[in-house]
């Protein structure tokens, strides 16, 4: 699929992106049902959690993708390797030791475009790449985010936004409860953002990076549809049936 380009007031041009996938968790609330084998490879409905994202990758006209990987990293990519089975090309970037979502993003610096289209490897969203790049177009966003609206938002942490779209708070699991928007795990992130992380050393980019770029331009963009994490055994086993 041709690139889709437009030019920001500015910006740089913005292309179809390159997606990032977070998938190097240690998946230690998983053990009891998943010893063998990384979390985002959970089997669901017959195959690999992993694969499930990546074809939704694909359906959005991504070609090109990067596993983060870290946790029995060689699995994953014995599984997908090149990519030649997907219709995809993927590339790895395998962390040494735990180095938490901003510093997995750091160490795959160098193979991310920009904006970086950045995905949590445990969670499935029905997200758009289309109206997320128009947002971070229009907005001249350094972050646009999907989030999703859901029952309770004790486990998650919530998100507040302006009528605008425009992120106004994160708030931290645990201190509100009840229904409200959560982080769906899909991010724009402009590049430079990525370029003045510190290297070599576990961040976080919910906790550490997010709340910190809230004095800049960070947008969230509404998904409506089935949204699974499947962080906990009983999330996983609902998987087997919502993603089937």
């Amino acid at each position: 699929m041709p690139s889709r380009n437009r030019r920001a007031k500015n910006n740089p041009i913005i292309e179809t992106p390159r997606a990032f996938v977070l998938c190097g968790g240690l998946g230690t609330r998983l053990r009891a049902v998943l010893r063998d084998r990384p979390k985002s490879m959970a089997p669901v409905a017959g195959v690999p959690f992993l694969q499930i994202l990546l074809e939704r990758i694909r359906a959005q006209g991504i070609s090109e993708i990067v596993l983060g990987t870290g946790y029995l990293a060689e699995q994953i990519e014995q599984h997908f390797g090149s990519g030649e089975s997907l219709s995809l090309t993927i590339r790895y970037s395998q962390e040494s030791a735990p180095a938490g979502t901003g510093g997995a993003v750091k160490l795959a610096q160098g193979l991310l475009s920009n904006p970086a289209l950045i995905l949590n490897g445990d969670s499935y969203v029905e997200w758009n790449l289309a109206p997320m790049l128009e947002l971070a177009h229009t907005q001249q966003a350094d972050l646009v985010m999907a989030l999703q609206p859901v029952a309770d938002v004790g486990r998650y942490g919530s998100v507040v936004i302006a009528d605008d779209g425009r992120v106004t708070q994160f708030v931290e699991k645990g201190v509100n409860r009840g229904s409200g928007l959560i982080n769906a795990g899909v991010y724009l992130l402009r590049k430079e953002i990525i370029d003045q992380l510190p290297g070599n050393m576990a961040i976080s980019l919910e906790k550490d990076v997010f709340p910190g770029l809230l004095s800049r331009r960070v947008y969230g963009l509404v998904c409506e549809g089935p949204f699974i994490d499947i962080g906990i055994p009983e999330d996983l086993a609902r998987a087997q049936t919502l993603l089937a």
